[in-house]
């Protein structure tokens, strides 16, 4: 009787993932691999969901690790996102391997869009005539879309600091701002200077980083937010 009602769990976990059964056993198998060889941390619950998905994306235990490159979420990260979610705000990502990594049918169930300008004529334009970087030029282009919005930078540093740059300013202010760029240039630097501005974020330590990352956190985060949603329906 257990063990039937194991299987009927399973069946239902993966029906609201739309999920077939065998590849929820793979991620669910993964993610007990994980919390065996992280063993304790020092995450709360909903942020070890996120940094647990990133490992599980990149097969990277640095990123548990704060000595290394381990994520950091500030005071309201988590919470922001859910209102951001609950309020259709548009996630703006700064190249199309963070879109393609993006689950489109939970955008589609929280009933937003997902932005990238990358390849925007008008940016691709500015860019050559003014020698400036297209993922800059192209969180500048989204300013109205990133306002109360999410952004998520899992590449371009240049991104980051552009979004830094703008909330200086006061054009815009995003929920939230997941800057995880990967590089060797100006990667961690953008980090540190995220942390010092007063928006909420998640970032990491260092030059590890990269879209993977930066759309599993997107993942984690509308999952847990359909959890939650559902918990209290």
């Amino acid at each position: 009787m257990p063990e039937s009602n194991d299987i009927m769990k399973r069946v239902i976990r993966a029906k609201s993932r739309d999920m077939s059964e065998a590849s929820l056993g793979i991620e669910e198998k993964s993610m007990k691999i994980i919390e065996s060889e992280v063993g304790s941390h020092g995450y709360n619950t909903l942020q070890w969901n996120v940094v647990r998905r990133v490992i599980h994306a990149t097969a990277d235990f640095d990123f548990a690790k704060p000595d290394k490159s381990g994520i950091i979420f500030s005071t309201n990260a988590i919470e922001n996102a859910f209102e951001a979610f609950k309020k259709r705000r548009f996630i703006v990502v700064d190249v199309d391997m963070v879109l393609s990594g993006i689950n489109k049918k939970s955008v589609a169930k929280i009933g937003t869009s997902v932005i990238c300008n990358i390849s925007n004529n008008e940016v691709l334009k500015i860019s050559k005539s003014e020698n400036k970087t297209k993922s800059g030029l192209a969180m500048r282009y989204s300013s109205k879309e990133i306002d109360g919005g999410i952004v998520a930078i899992g590449n371009a540093p240049t991104a980051l600091y552009e979004v830094i740059k703008m909330i200086r300013e006061g054009a815009t202010m995003p929920s939230l701002v997941i800057g995880i760029p990967v590089g060797f240039v100006s990667a961690a630097e953008s980090k540190f200077e995220l942390s010092k501005t007063n928006v909420e974020f998640i970032t990491n330590i260092g030059r590890k980083g990269g879209s993977a990352v930066a759309s599993s956190i997107i993942n984690a985060l509308m999952l847990m937010y359909f959890n939650n949603s559902n918990k209290m329906n």
